[in-house]
């Protein structure tokens, strides 16, 4: 089992060089490269070369530490025609580069609308139909989290949309964050997973549900809006005890290829405490420590 870092609490204060050497300094031995200006932004074509490729790969190797995965967020369930176009276009280059960094998992979300949802399953699975060709001859897996207010957002109907793709190259992304707008199922839903969950990502969350769901409220009333947090661990209302022992019971923690990463983005002003502590956190929960 890896235990990686999200280091986006650092995108304005470190090179995507350094990455590399912070991850180090923190104690961690795995990085997840994550939207950054010199990396790639959300929706748009990646910045890098293969130069820059290489650079960055020296320096991990330096710092002692591996790349594990990538994670552009590009817009798979349009709905928009030229939506899709520039999401296929720009992930076939994302997953290229994965290759060339020698960390082939593509971590990312459907990124579709819910008030157009039987369009933008459509979109998304003409988008798969084009990229999977990609993920085969690149040796690659890419991995969807229904991210709130995407086209899907409970964890098992985004199971069974990936299902329906019909190959092993496409899994699962778990993220802790969005337990109480995916289901709060995870004892459930993890075994039912299997083999095909790619990577859980751990960060804290308030029950947005609690208190008759008026724990958070907008105005005017009735708002389209979904409220979540990225929280160190402890600090929400996530139920971690039940996470790690659904994720135990299943096999996950005893996979060479399980990919846990901490992405806490709520306290960049101690991101360096944070970062450690959970570090420390995950490898207890894990058994590890």
């Amino acid at each position: 089992m890896r235990i990686a870092l999200d280091p986006t609490p650092y995108n304005d204060s470190v090179h995507l060089l350094d990455f590399p050497d912070v991850v180090a300094r923190l104690g961690y031995e795995y990085l997840q490269l994550t939207p950054n200006p010199d990396f790639g932004r959300h929706f748009h074509y990646p910045k890098v070369d293969s130069a820059l490729i290489a650079q960055l790969k020296k320096r991990a190797k330096d710092a002692g530490v591996t790349i594990t995965s990538v994670l552009p967020v590009q817009r798979f369930g349009g709905p928009e025609p030229h939506q899709v176009e520039a999401a296929v276009f720009n992930t076939t280059r994302y997953i290229e580069i994965a290759a060339e960094l020698e960390a082939p998992i593509v971590n990312t979300e459907f990124s579709g609308r819910p008030e157009r949802e039987e369009e933008s399953e459509y979109a998304f699975y003409r988008a798969m139909e084009q990229l999977i060709p990609v993920l085969e001859r690149e040796g690659v897996a890419l991995n969807f989290d229904p991210h709130p207010d995407d086209f899907v957002e409970d964890g098992l109907e985004a199971w069974r949309i990936i299902r329906g793709l019909n190959t092993d190259r496409v899994g699962f992304v778990y993220v802790a964050a969005h337990t109480f707008h995916s289901g709060d199922r995870a004892s459930s839903l993890i075994p039912e997973l299997g083999d095909r969950l790619g990577a859980v990502y751990a960060a804290d969350t308030f029950d947005h549900t609690r208190s008759h769901a008026l724990r958070y409220i907008t105005n005017p009333p009735g708002n389209a809006v979904r409220v979540h947090q990225h929280l160190a661990i402890g600090d929400g209302d996530v139920d971690w005890q039940e996470l790690f022992g659904a994720l135990r019971a299943s096999g996950y923690l005893d996979r060479d290829d399980a990919l846990i990463v901490s992405n806490v983005f709520a306290e960049d002003e101690r991101a360096d405490e944070v970062s450690r502590f959970q570090l420390a956190k995950l490898r207890e929960l894990a058994g590890l420590s």
